[in-house]
């Protein structure tokens, strides 16, 4: 091996990947090739499965230059954490009931391909084993799919003559192939997100899993594209414009989701926050219930941000994030409501008292939080941090609106910071048990010296 191809090989980003994600997407990748080589001659091809598959590719290739802008905006706004929505499983999909096996794969191999150049032609935003592993995980439920189609229907490959009863059955099998697809392909991809995010949560990796139901309506109409490709090809037009319309749909649905979730905590931003907890006090009006609000501040989070520099402090955020959503309830809303200040609307509680006894878990919970400092800064000893809390429930004397119910609760803030930090106030109450002693951090000792 010549040392510029080695320099080019050992260049690639994959090597930077952990050993066991490392060879999960090796093995991976490996098996998608291998069972593709031994389904690949399963049938011979005829002059008219070169035709469709010329005429499915060329219309694979219009859908991906119709949707180019759009997949470009989907991918930029999409969560690492989340996985992909392939909707040109139309295409493969439909290759998959109407070919050969051997041109299934090919129509795979072509959609990425021709996606891969055309959707981003200079800067890219993914790295290329990633796609090249997205590619593998789909050329993996594909031959799953053609084992299926070949053991439970005598039309493959094709679609069924008529509507008889024997004919349906072979629909089935079709709808068969098409979940097996589907679940083998979304499970290689989570599991690999999965490993290479391990503190992720299982909210997180699930977040968008009503969208993978898009990825499985394209593989439906994959259906209809195989049975209008063999009976009537001239309508093709109007699926290509149907998947452009489609990308528009999921694309609006990804923003939506983006403007409701703070970037770099994963948590709801300040705006979705404050929907949910309007809601929440329309409820408590209606029923009768409390409804708590809780102010959690970091102390000393500046110093953070000017010793490490603010992409740590981003990171820091964003473990906090993840353990105030691990410590409430599912019906409870965590969200960023600037800088270093987080809002937790919870509905349903019972009293003052619950709502201190969170505050407190919270508080606890924060300063269990240890991050490694950066490997080029200064100070190399591990970063802790402490929190304080101010917190206020509704209804109580003098709230009757939600901004008073959060003025309430950033009062008592203001009075746990004046407190001494890392401790827990509510509106209009003396501390109902004593929070630890505040335990200075490196950080705040650090602080104090500067003063």
């Amino acid at each position: 091996m010549s040392s510029r191809l080695r320099a080019f090989i050992s260049g690639w980003d994959v090597w930077e990947l952990s050993r066991t994600v490392l060879c999960y997407v090796f093995a991976v990748n490996v098996i998608g090739i291998t069972v593709t080589v031994a389904t690949a001659w399963m049938v011979p091809i005829s002059k008219q499965d070169l035709v469709r598959f010329g005429v499915l590719a060329l219309c694979a290739v219009l859908a991906v230059g119709m949707t180019r802008q759009i997949e470009r905006k989907r991918e930029y706004v999409r969560k690492p954490t989340r996985a992909y929505i392939d909707t040109k499983a139309v295409w493969s999909f439909a290759a998959v009931i109407a070919l050969p096996p051997i041109l299934a794969s090919v129509m795979v191999v072509l959609t990425y391909l021709v996606a891969w150049f055309c959707i981003w032609p200079r800067t890219r935003p993914i790295q290329t084993y990633r796609w090249v592993f997205s590619c593998c995980t789909v050329l993996c439920g594909t031959q799953a799919a053609v084992a299926v189609l070949a053991a439970g229907s005598v039309d493959y490959p094709g679609i069924p003559d008529s509507l008889a009863l024997d004919d349906l059955a072979h629909v089935g099998v079709i709808v068969l192939a098409a979940t097996v697809r589907w679940v083998i392909n979304v499970a290689l991809v989570m599991a690999a997100i999965a490993l290479s995010s391990p503190s992720a949560s299982a909210r997180d990796l699930f977040a968008n899993f009503d969208e993978q139901f898009l990825e499985a309506g394209a593989m439906s109409l994959g259906l209809v594209t195989a049975a209008v490709v063999v009976e009537i090809p001239i309508v093709l037009p109007g699926i290509v414009f149907a998947m452009a319309a489609m990308h528009h749909g999921v694309l609006v649905n990804q923003y939506a989701q983006a403007s409701r979730v703070d970037t770099k905590t994963g948590i709801a931003t300040a705006g979705a926050w404050h929907e949910f907890a309007e809601q929440a006090m329309v409820r408590s009006r209606e029923n009768g219930n409390t409804v708590g609000v809780l102010i959690v501040d970091l102390d000393h989070f500046k110093f953070i941000n000017d010793t490490y520099g603010h992409p740590y402090g981003d990171d820091v955020l964003g473990e906090v994030g993840k353990e105030l959503v691990a410590e409430v309830r599912d019906k409870d809303a965590c969200g960023r409501w600037g800088g270093e200040e987080f809002a937790i609307a919870l509905p349903e509680i019972d009293d003052a008292q619950a709502l201190f006894h969170i505050g407190e878990r919270i508080r606890r919970r924060i300063q269990t939080i240890t991050l490694a400092a950066p490997a080029d800064a200064a100070q190399t000893a591990p970063v802790s941090l402490t929190a304080s809390v101010g917190g206020a429930v509704f209804p109580a004397e003098g709230i009757t609106s939600l901004d008073e119910l959060i003025l309430a609760a950033d009062t008592a803030l203001y009075e746990a910071k004046n407190g001494g930090r890392n401790t827990v106030r509510l509106s209009g109450a003396a501390p109902l048990m004593p929070s630890d002693p505040f335990q200075p951090t490196k950080i705040a000792d650090d602080l104090d010296d500067q003063r």
